[in-house]
């Protein structure tokens, strides 16, 4: 509750800005995809077409965050009148606060079994981490960089659309039935 509370103290110019974007994030009105997913294809377009150096892109992108920190502050009132913040949009604000704190949790818990992993069991962890890396190094050689950069923005953009709308349940469900259904078709054989 105190990390929430705290987090919530730091994000409070963005309020408005932080509810905006989760309606769009979680697909509120059917359009919501399309314009996530133009605004990303536009702005990975004008990347393929600048072609900027790393050192010029990094430069950009932090240039935009620090704008993005000092005039969001200042715009967001007037732009969304705070004047009309609610109980309810104040509610949601926690609960959006309270998930990325509880996201912030898993994330270090998943870091800390990984080493708990490493100190226990090192040769499994040598061969899960070789194994693993081996597979992004195969993945990052077969496909260019920005668009692999491209793909994974945009799943991580449809996420929590994706998972409000139940399809990824759905998906991960078919694939689950699939599986089994192959595990019990191999049983039979076996037998």
């Amino acid at each position: 509750a105190a990390e929430t509370a705290s987090l919530e103290e730091q994000l409070q110019g963005w309020g408005e800005v932080i509810l905006m974007t989760d309606k769009v994030l979680r697909w509120e009105r059917a359009w919501f995809p399309l314009a996530l997913m133009s605004i990303v294809s536009f702005s990975f377009l004008m990347i393929y077409y600048l072609d900027p150096s790393v050192l010029s892109g990094v430069s950009c992108f932090v240039m935009f965050l620090c704008l993005a920190d000092y005039l969001v502050p200042a715009l967001a009132p007037r732009i969304f009148g705070s004047n009309k913040w609610t109980t309810e949009q104040q509610q949601r604000f926690h609960e959006i606060c309270s998930n990325l704190v509880k996201s912030r949790r898993r994330i270090v818990g998943w870091w800390k079994r990984l080493f708990t992993l490493k100190e226990e069991k090192p040769k499994m962890y040598f061969m899960t981490m070789l194994f693993s890396l081996a597979v992004v190094a195969w993945i990052g050689q077969q496909v260019h960089n920005l668009f692999l950069t491209y793909l994974i923005v945009s799943f991580l953009l449809l996420f929590p659309g994706l998972n409000q709308h139940g399809i990824i349940t759905k998906y991960v469900g078919m694939a689950k039935r699939e599986i089994n259904k192959l595990l019990k078709h191999k049983e039979k054989k076996n037998e």
